[in-house]
């Protein structure tokens, strides 16, 4: 079969490799769709800490059911069949840590990932290892769900987690940093489940801000580029600040802009992580004692964020469909990384099969 394999920072290869085989405690897929995301461009120049070449990358994946181990279904309680249609998280928690048994498992200490330590989605199949299935990350797709809007259900569910943490009220003022895809869904969620008051959209590029702007219709988008974003901010509040700043870009000066900006007991989440080479900011410390702010960190999600996510898709309160706005064969994968990479589009998914593509299949 056809996988992208990563070996080293760009060394990053389309090839043929042997169809993976399905243990007695394993589910098989194959593939319809792997979306992408920053990380994965990151992961294509830099590599990953976790990741051990060479390795199956991906990990936004939804596909369908081909072969169920002969275990899996007395193993884990559950009722797998070929022809399923199935999302996988991501991030997969060990399940027995203290943070996992205290319900944290978007901080499980001992925390493993698609495409990372297994391999992941940007293949014509895929193999669901027994970790996944022991933490119930495997889940059903709705059937008024398609593969594509599936596929997107784990960055959606990393958003989820912020916005649980960040407690929104109805009629907050919201504002996101980064009109990328996560940007876009924050707004999404904030609206569809929180109920928030207006939004304010702030990035640095005018073609991306539009872009998402023509999707998501933030109350105003502001050009980081062009004026004092936390200026603006405050007119457009009358002098109060945003009860709500999420941080979805890797930039040092968002987060240094979101605290200026932060109302009195105002919650911000720090949503995109920065370089590992400059990854700290100024603080002043007084601003966030005086006004009794709130800083959480949010990183990645816990399998009931992904059940979740397919949950809000499919009863329509938070659309992802429009937001996937590129679709490539698996032939031209790494075309995707440079889409990306540019800002070209919203959302852009790999479809290994592609022909296979109808929902409710």
């Amino acid at each position: 079969m056809k996988a992208l394999r990563f070996y080293a920072p760009e060394d990053v290869r389309l090839e043929d490799v042997p169809e993976p085989t399905c243990a007695p405690d394993e589910v098989k897929l194959r593939v319809h769709n792997c979306s992408t995301c920053g990380t994965d461009v990151k992961i294509f120049h830099n590599g990953h800490q976790n990741l051990t070449p060479p390795r199956t990358i991906g990990h936004e994946v939804a596909g369908e059911v081909v072969e169920v181990g002969a275990e899996v279904n007395a193993t884990y309680g559950s009722n797998w069949q070929v022809g399923d249609r199935v999302q996988v998280i991501a991030a997969v928690p060990c399940g027995d840590c203290h943070e996992c048994r205290r319900g944290w498992m978007a901080v499980c200490a001992n925390q493993t990932s698609v495409g990372y330590q297994y391999d992941g989605g940007f293949a014509e199949y895929m193999v669901v290892p027994r970790q996944v299935l022991k933490v119930d990350g495997l889940n059903r797709i709705p059937e008024n769900v398609g593969y594509d809007e599936a596929s997107a259900a784990e960055p959606f569910a990393c958003a989820i987690n912020a916005q649980e943490l960040l407690g929104i009220e109805e009629g907050d003022t919201v504002v996101v940093f980064g009109a990328g895809p996560i940007g876009c869904m924050h707004i999404r969620i904030a609206r569809g489940v929180h109920r928030c008051g207006p939004v304010y959209l702030i990035d640095v590029n005018e073609g991306r801000l539009e872009m998402s702007a023509d999707a998501v219709a933030p109350d105003e988008i502001i050009n980081g580029a062009e004026v004092d974003v936390v200026e603006r901010v405050m007119e457009l509040t009358g002098g109060r600040g945003a009860d709500i700043i999420i941080t979805a870009t890797a930039a040092n000066v968002a987060q240094e802009q979101a605290l200026a900006m932060a109302a009195r007991n105002g919650r911000i989440s720090f949503f995109g992580g920065l370089p590992k080479t400059d990854p700290t900011i100024t603080c002043d410390s007084n601003v966030v004692h005086y006004r009794q702010l709130h800083i959480h960190g949010a990183n990645g999600s816990a399998p009931e964020h992904n059940r979740r996510a397919l949950e809000y898709i499919s009863t329509g309160q938070v659309p992802v469909k429009d937001l996937i706005t590129r679709h490539i064969p698996l032939e031209n994968v790494l075309d995707a990384f440079q889409i990306v990479k540019s800002g070209e589009a919203i959302k852009v998914t790999v479809e290994p099969a592609a022909a296979e593509m109808t929902v409710g299949v």
